[in-house]
């Protein structure tokens, strides 16, 4: 039980996380997402518009995002397609030099097909920056959905470094994952109780582009991702991903287009071989 509650990572695998902006700047962010689904029995198509906004006050961060969807189902079995509202915050205080704390919250406004409609998720975390160069984060999140509960433990280890007029971030994630169940329900019916996956993330500037790679290896369900602002609510199963993004910054403008593949399982009914491919513009206003 201690495990589950404060995470099992003593390992130092690999790990990454999306494409997505690396905040220097306070900024304002609009994401447009397009979704379709190979061999699915449940959905063909998705669209996902969102708006967000990171604001950088002396040693406090404050970010959040809004995020809207439209996926269309397959009917029967669903009697609907799915409408979902999602609300990500997070806030970070830099107290000196060498660490740094953040508080993140997420919740499931509306999810009018799924029984994790309601759901919200707290975490809190703590990053210690070695030296310019080197930071660690550990971040542990808490999910509470009406008949289960999930517990995650992020391990993040980031290492920045500069090869003639290219600036290169290399990122290793691990991703501990356990699943409490407080009354028996579909969604974790074929589940595992652990999961443990690990990923590795390339982000890279050179001049006024960008450029960006991420590679997931081993199982996941009812994940966290992107730092707190995706959470994955359906009982999907996550085998591999992997995502390439380009971009370029007009002034104060940055421009992403980024791909993402994934192979999924979907539970409870063991479909295997589903096929996901997700393109995402992000505009970035710096400010």
């Amino acid at each position: 039980m201690i495990l589950k509650r404060i995470g099992l990572l003593a390992l130092l695998p690999l790990s990454i996380e999306a494409v997505e902006f690396q905040t220097v700047h306070s900024s304002a962010q609009l994401y447009i997402e397009n979704k379709t689904f190979t061999n699915s029995k449940q959905k063909t198509d998705g669209r996902i518009i969102g708006i967000g906004a990171d604001v950088h006050i002396d040693a406090s961060e404050y970010r959040f995002a809004y995020e809207k969807g439209h996926t269309d189902t397959i009917q029967p079995p669903l009697d609907e397609d799915l409408r979902t509202d999602k609300l990500f915050l997070r806030y970070a205080y830099r107290f000196n030099d060498t660490f740094t704390a953040n508080a993140n919250y997420i919740n499931v406004l509306n999810d009018n097909i799924a029984i994790t409609d309601g759901g919200a998720a707290y975490g809190a975390g703590l990053t210690y920056h070695l030296n310019k160069k080197i930071s660690a984060n550990f971040t542990q999140y808490y999910t509470d959905y009406e008949d289960f509960n999930v517990y995650q433990s992020d391990f993040r280890i980031d290492y920045k470094t500069k090869i003639e007029n290219f600036r290169i971030k290399l990122s290793s994630v691990t991703k501990y994952i356990s699943i409490d169940e407080e009354n028996t329900n579909p969604f974790t019916k074929n589940a595992q109780n652990d999961y443990l996956t690990t990923a590795i993330e390339l982000h890279s500037h050179y001049d006024s582009y960008h450029f960006g790679a991420v590679a997931y290896f081993g199982k996941r369900v009812f994940a966290i991702m992107n730092d707190g602002f995706k959470i994955q609510h359906h009982p999907m199963e996550f085998h591999k991903t992997f995502a390439a993004g380009v971009g370029k910054t007009f002034g104060n403008t940055i421009v992403r287009l980024q791909y993402i593949y994934q192979d999924a399982t979907e539970l409870p009914m063991n479909n295997e071989d589903v096929r996901i491919e997700n393109v995402r513009l992000i505009v970035n206003y710096k400010f």
